[in-house]
């Protein structure tokens, strides 16, 4: 499978949860390490979320980085940067997004890492950590979003924006009341 093969797979890949890896801090500080040396003094700080990030919870196995910087301007300047060193992103998609920019790291046909660059201290820097936070803090909260997650795999094992979109409700719920 060549590069372009690769990326074409893993945009594609299916919804599939695992088990929680112990690799995956280490995953992550990896790419912390490497995004810190990649845009030296930009990147105000960087946390792993999502569900690679909570221990114990079943996750789709790609590490979610959250990557603060001062303005949506600057995440805007750095994309080229990304994309240059393993990342790729959607155009359209980020043309979307008002309040941050979505990056895919991919290795052999298989997404590995989605960057999500966002004003640090601002509401998705916040909203994110809170629910994170609050999943690491409570092992039945994180049981019930591991059921949802599950049915959701079931039920959107094709369609990662219906997948995303089905568990918006809970996470936006847990993270108004952290």
């Amino acid at each position: 499978m060549d590069e372009q093969e690769s990326l074409v797979a893993a945009i594609n890949e299916e919804v599939k949860l695992c088990a929680y890896n112990s690799a995956w801090p280490s995953l992550y500080e990896e790419e912390r390490q490497r995004l810190h040396a990649l845009l030296p003094g930009t990147i105000i700080d960087i946390q792993h979320i999502g569900s690679t990030s909570v221990p114990g919870l079943m996750a789709k196995p790609i590490i979610d980085i959250l990557a603060g910087v001062a303005s949506m301007e600057v995440a805007e300047s750095i994309g080229e940067v990304l994309c240059k060193s393993g990342y790729t992103t959607s155009a359209e998609f980020n043309r979307s997004l008002t309040d941050r920019k979505w990056f895919m790291r991919w290795a052999n046909g298989h997404r590995t890492h989605h960057l999500h660059v966002v004003v640090h201290a601002g509401p998705v820097w916040s909203e994110r950590l809170k629910f994170r936070n609050a999943l690491r803090a409570d092992p039945d909260l994180a049981a019930k979003y591991e059921k949802l997650k599950v049915q959701m795999t079931t039920e959107h094992s094709q369609d990662r924006e219906a997948y995303t979109d089905a568990k918006a409700h809970f996470v936006q719920a847990v993270s108004r009341a952290a």
